[in-house]
């Protein structure tokens, strides 16, 4: 999450970064966490070709950037796939359903991932229940065609920024209606708009569900190259400001702290100033749902990105802690009230395309099946 430069002279002033800044001048200029972002450059670069879908698979989206995929291999043409429960979101994602979404992700990405070489992968879910592998598979050779899709992989991103002030067409979103609910005007888009908004300011002031974001900040580029999972800050100006002390979790945990309320504010008025909300509603809320939901995100993402669109999740009227029940329960009062379950909420608009993210390499990911 990069901070850009009108943001860091909001924070402190325009002098002290620069005076800062000019001792360091070297320092600033290498500040890209390089060795995060390698997994981005040996996608699709391994012999085996489980491997090959793998590596692609973990450039997923997925909730606070956790990873929660390990991966095992089986004989020569089978994979059980596992969901890393050490990587729990506890107080927003009490239940794991955030995180079940995830692996919907990596699964639809490694299938689709397969089948550019022509390979089909047979998935069976759950085959032990839920603590078991979330998914065995197994690749067989000429059974599948690539899915158009792909071609977007490498330029997909969550965006994280605010929205140009353009709207969304009917003909524009087009792409994305095989995907998800797609509201571009009128009172249902209102409606969404402030109970996301709300939302995020109920979670902004819950200590308990702020602090697990805090937790994991990875701050400056030595942070992220460590540990290439979280929420990355980092750029320049945000080792500047690391340097005078000035950007620390301690700081960002004090919502009031004009470090923490600049970001607060920014992400308050990205969901204000989006032009459009896409929602993922599944029939039921099982484990099944939830992966489908992640198939289908992980789709919408790619589709928003071949239609030049970009797309941010803002997951907090759908969590389930008891400080959003409220929000939860009028999103799915107004928009699932025959027992649906909304999974994913997301804002649509047209913005500069966001940096690639940290991921760990997939060889980090791996286990015994």
């Amino acid at each position: 999450m990069p901070l850009s430069r009108r943001k860091s002279l909001a924070l402190i002033g325009g002098g002290a970064i620069l005076a800062a800044a000019v001792p360091y001048g070297g320092f600033l200029a290498t500040r890209t966490p390089t060795k995060a972002l390698e997994p981005w450059a040996k996608a699709g670069t391994y012999d085996d070709p489980r491997m090959r879908a793998l590596s692609y698979a973990l450039l997923a989206p997925n909730p606070h950037n956790r990873q929660p995929w390990q991966a095992g291999l089986i004989a020569d043409d089978g994979l059980a796939i596992y969901r890393d429960k050490s990587r729990n979101l506890p107080v927003t994602d009490p239940f794991d359903r955030q995180l079940t979404i995830g692996m919907g992700c990596f699964l639809q990405l490694m299938e689709m991932a397969a089948a550019e070489e022509g390979i089909g992968v047979e998935t069976e879910l759950f085959p032990h229940g839920d603590d078991g592998p979330v998914a065995q598979c197994r690749f067989v050779p000429q059974a599948a065609s690539p899915n158009p899709l792909f071609a977007q992989v490498m330029l997909r991103r969550s965006h994280k920024e605010a929205f140009e002030d353009r709207r969304v067409t009917a003909p524009e979103a087009a792409p994305l209606r095989t995907h998800a609910r797609l509201f571009l005007d009128g009172e249902n888009r209102d409606a969404i708009r402030r109970i996301a908004h709300d939302a995020w300011m109920a979670e902004v002031e819950t200590p308990a569900a702020w602090k697990e974001s805090i937790d994991l900040l990875r701050i400056g580029k030595a942070e992220i190259n460590a540990n290439p999972d979280g929420i990355d800050v980092s750029g320049s100006f945000v080792e500047s400001l690391a340097l005078l002390g000035l950007v620390t979790r301690e700081a960002a945990l004090d919502i009031n702290n004009p470090n923490a309320r600049a970001p607060i504010e920014d992400t308050a008025q990205a969901i204000l100033g989006a032009p459009a909300y896409a929602l993922i509603v599944t029939p039921g809320n099982t484990r099944f749902d939830q992966i489908e939901a992640g198939r289908n995100w992980l789709r919408l993402n790619l589709a928003a990105t071949g239609a030049g669109l970009a797309l941010r999740p803002v997951s907090q009227a759908l969590q389930e802690y008891p400080e959003v029940r409220s929000y939860y329960d009028e999103i799915h009062a107004r928009f699932a009230p025959n027992g649906e379950t909304v999974q994913m909420l997301g804002l649509v608009g047209y913005g500069t395309r966001t940096p690639r993210t940290p991921r760990w390499p997939i060889e980090n990911r791996m286990r015994n099946a």
